[in-house]
């Protein structure tokens, strides 16, 4: 049971903090944008504060669950020049895919957004292609 009681209780957090943003103040919780948001102009002052606290609670969240789990934090297995190189690779490709996987995985299905389904099948097709390809090397 435990296997699956952690991914579900984050499940229902994720898509509560989803509604309430969407139901709060209209906003969409695809992090690619709010990150984007809450580090670029491109937003007034008061739209970057609320991104800022959406941001700090996800890493809130985490360092909260490490704590009442009492579970250690994963170690990275990757040296930090392919971290660098996989964090460019995923930032391409939510530019060119207009989002991320919350945006569009979390938010759009739920919205049933054709462009949102289509784009999270690309997501998955291409998570395997890669795992496949990777273990292979």
């Amino acid at each position: 049971m435990e296997n699956t009681l952690w991914p579900l209780i984050g499940g229902v957090f994720i898509g509560l903090s989803a509604i309430l943003l969407m139901l709060s103040i209209g906003k969409i919780a695809g992090v690619s944008g709010i990150a984007w948001g809450a580090f670029t102009r491109e937003t007034d002052r008061d739209d970057r504060s609320w991104r800022w606290l959406f941001l700090l609670g996800i890493v809130a969240g985490a360092f909260l669950l490490h704590l009442i789990t009492g579970k250690p934090i994963p170690e990275v297995a990757n040296t930090p020049v392919k971290a660098v190189i996989a964090g460019l690779i995923v930032g391409i490709g939510v530019k060119l895919g207009n989002g991320c996987t919350s945006g569009h995985g979390v938010c759009g299905i739920s919205r049933l957004s054709a462009r949102s389904i289509v784009a999270t099948v690309i997501f998955m097709a291409t998570a395997i292609v890669t795992v496949a390809v990777s273990q292979n090397l």
